[in-house]
């Protein structure tokens, strides 16, 4: 597992459709979950169930080398990956994407970001009204005040 700052730097050189060669790591339960996969990179990939084809028979094996795009990255440490093989796709590949993520052709080659938690600071500037930097005397008596006064 990395820290979370290793995350956000690893997270800043992605981008999606960025494709990787990975292997293949696990199977757990052929047509159930979704594969792991190493690409490289020190968090894992992970192509889940919606993406391969519906017979379990039909993925790519434990020890499979195959070429893997970014599909999504969220907050957890784990990176989503598509298949670059159409061998390894849901056969109806292009109508899930038209009804799931009608995005993913626009989405290909721009940055995965990660807004992360608001900081206390953002927070301060999004609440005032007067649009005084966070960092003025005033937001920190108002925020370091007690409440009721």
């Amino acid at each position: 597992m990395v820290t979370d700052v290793e995350w956000a730097s690893i997270r800043r050189g992605l981008c999606f459709g960025q494709v990787f060669e990975g292997t293949v790591v696990k199977v757990p339960r052929p047509g159930a979950i979704g594969i792991f996969v190493d690409i490289g990179l020190s968090v894992g990939g992970f192509v889940d169930v919606l993406l391969l084809p519906s017979e379990g028979e039909d993925w790519p094996a434990e020890g499979t080398v195959a070429d893997f795009e970014i599909w999504w990255a969220d907050s957890r440490q784990q990176i989503w990956l598509k298949p670059s093989d159409s061998r390894y796709l849901r056969t109806d590949f292009t109508d899930f994407v038209e009804r799931f993520r009608p995005s993913w052709p626009a989405d290909v080659g721009q940055p995965v970001r990660d807004p992360g938690p608001v900081t206390p600071d953002e927070l301060r500037a999004l609440l005032r009204s007067d649009g005084a930097p966070a960092s003025s005397p005033e937001t920190v008596e108002v925020a370091d005040a007690p409440s009721g006064t």
